[in-house]
């Protein structure tokens, strides 16, 4: 139960890091010394220091002989692979930390159970797997990019307790109330890359941007295969970088931070789109609709997480949410009258250590 407590506070550490470490993981790190932090850290920025390294940093002077006899808890496996950083696996090894604790390994190439078969054979005790579903999950943005080479895909959408995500009329509808308004800015603030299709475009016109909350935007995506989008849409204003995803052939793109991106009529727009964020290294997409786009990566299986807000609101008439599949983990929260159901689709992804 010990070790499942600490674990829970490197979760809550890797947490910090979102938003900010992308294409790399969050990670959280805690140093104890019999049944005390002597210190902890995670990974603030992608290019800066990893969480172990932050951990050992944040030790005092005159706790660091204790790290001889001390536990590491981490989050994720740590790297053994040289990057942007040395690898932690040598930090652990030259400060004599005799045992690591861990949640989940890291699927990175070079990584991926070699971090851990250095420690043992440097003759460090290691343990795995603690609270292993929730570390597969907080680090499963990175793993899904490393492993299947495409961002992690989560589709949010919010309907009537009818059952309807828009009107058919074009007119706008908003269906949640501010509580759940402002954590959907706070995942903005979390993720990469934000999609909508073309008639959401045009008929809410979304800024699409990070306003209720701290931290950055997403970069925006629209697909417009034939360029009806006028460029008075908010999502051409150029305060963000933004994509178009287009069957058109543009000869003189003007528009300030739009840059668009040719779709071929032999694979799918969704495979597609991820095809081009993995190449621009965006590891987590959040598609907000409309119905049709939505319907395409579920019906194609490009998705790892479902966020649907269930309203009170009765609409009556409009267009239907898709169907959701089932079968699936899921947790249910409430934020007043609105019901948010997070599905989660745990892929198993090999690793090497055991």
């Amino acid at each position: 139960m010990q070790d499942e407590s600490y674990i829970k506070r490197c979760f809550d550490l890797a947490k910090l890091g979102r938003g900010s470490t992308s294409p790399n993981p969050t990670v959280g790190a805690v140093i104890v010394y019999q049944d005390r932090i002597i210190g902890e850290g995670y990974h603030q920025r992608y290019g800066g220091a990893h969480a172990e390294v932050n951990a050992v940093k944040s030790v005092k002077p005159k706790d660091l002989p204790l790290l001889k006899e001390a536990t590491l808890y981490c989050s994720l496996e740590p790297c053994s692979i040289f990057g942007k950083t040395p690898p932690c696996t040598d930090l652990i090894i030259r400060h004599q930390i005799p045992k690591v604790v861990l949640s989940y390994i890291d699927h990175t190439p070079g990584v991926d159970g070699l971090g851990v078969a250095k420690l043992r054979a440097a003759g460090v005790e290691v343990i795995l797997n603690v609270l292993e579903k929730e570390g597969q999950r907080l680090s499963a943005a990175r793993n899904t990019f490393v492993k299947l080479g495409r961002p992690y895909v989560i589709l949010k959408l919010a309907m009537s307790q009818d059952g309807y995500i828009a009107r058919d009329n074009q007119a706008q509808l908003w269906l949640t109330n501010s509580f759940s308004k402002r954590l959907v800015h706070k995942w903005r603030s979390e993720i990469d890359a934000i999609l909508v299709g073309t008639n959401t475009a045009a008929w809410d016109n979304p800024q699409l941007n990070n306003r209720l909350f701290y931290g950055a935007s997403p970069t925006r995506l629209v697909v417009d295969r034939h360029l009806r989008l006028p460029h008075s849409l908010a999502l051409f204003d150029g305060s963000l970088p933004t994509y178009v995803y287009t069957q058109e052939k543009v000869k003189t793109p003007s528009l300030d931070s739009v840059n668009f991106v040719g779709l071929s009529q032999e694979k799918s727009v969704p495979q597609q789109i991820l095809d081009h964020l993995a190449e621009i290294k965006k590891i987590v997409l959040m598609v907000e609709g409309g119905a049709t786009l939505l319907q395409e990566f579920l019906k194609q299986d490009l998705w790892d997480e479902i966020r649907l807000f269930q309203t009170p609101a009765i609409v009556s008439s409009g267009i239907k949410a898709p169907p959701i599949p089932v079968g699936h983990d899921k947790q249910v929260y409430h934020l007043l009258q609105d019901q948010l159901t997070i599905i989660h689709r745990d892929r198993v992804l090999s690793a090497t250590a055991k």
